[in-house]
């Protein structure tokens, strides 16, 4: 006869917060590649920890499965230590196979530690498996366009400024576009891109066009109208 007696009880807002855990842990796997196993622990019934995996094959561990003794020694040292910081070790398998390893803490409600969040990084896999993840060639590989890039900016008047920049130059020079409507596209163009979500954004880019903050106004209402 089993214990399942609870670790913890958790709250509305500890389950909400381990759910918004369990809903990354895939995207983090596909992200992250074969040779990276991931586990979701809630400390709610430690017989049945695991609600998460990717990978779990490697060291024969599925949902329901119970947490591990080094997940506990882990556990323990991060309530011991107050900073809670996540712990990074070499490891290894059952099988031997050296591990690459952290276990993260998740925090709940008045600061516990409702959660542990495993990752362990295969150091077997052939790094050419590792490498194909991330070639342009490789059919996992979402596709690229040259077009797209991520602009890291040092305030949010740059951001603006370095948008505005890059599709203010697209939309002039596409011919197809008429000099009437040059001022309409690239508001669209920026309203597709999430500028207008920053605070003062319809100002700026009204100052840095030439034109009233409520032309712009109206060419985002246009568009909302479409949806």
């Amino acid at each position: 006869m089993t214990n399942d007696k609870p670790y913890l009880i958790l709250t509305a807002t500890d389950r909400a917060i381990l759910e918004s855990y369990a809903a990354m842990v895939p995207n983090l796997g596909e992200y992250l590649g074969d040779g990276y196993e991931i586990i979701l622990h809630s400390l709610e019934n430690l017989q049945h920890s695991v609600i998460k995996n990717v990978n779990g094959h490697y060291s024969g561990r599925a949902n329901g499965a119970p947490i591990t003794d080094l997940a506990l020694s882990m556990l323990s040292k991060m309530e011991q230590d107050k900073s809670h910081s996540n712990i990074c070790y070499m490891n290894r398998s059952k099988c031997g196979v050296p591990l690459r390893s952290s276990t993260i803490p998740i925090f709940g409600e008045n600061k516990r530690i409702i959660g542990l969040l495993c990752i362990n990084f295969y150091t077997d896999l052939p790094f050419s498996s590792v490498l194909k993840k991330f070639s342009f060639d490789s059919p996992v590989a979402a596709p690229f366009s040259p077009e797209i890039r991520e602009n890291f900016a040092e305030s949010t008047d740059d951001l603006i400024e370095t948008a505005l920049a890059e599709i203010k130059s697209a939309v002039l020079n596409d011919l197809s576009v008429s000099s009437q409507n040059k001022n309409k596209e690239i508001i669209l163009a920026l309203y597709h891109r999430g500028i207008f979500n920053i605070k003062d954004s319809v100002l700026k880019v009204a100052t840095l066009l030439g034109i009233s903050k409520n032309t712009v106004y109206m060419h985002i209402r246009n568009l909302k109208s479409g949806e």
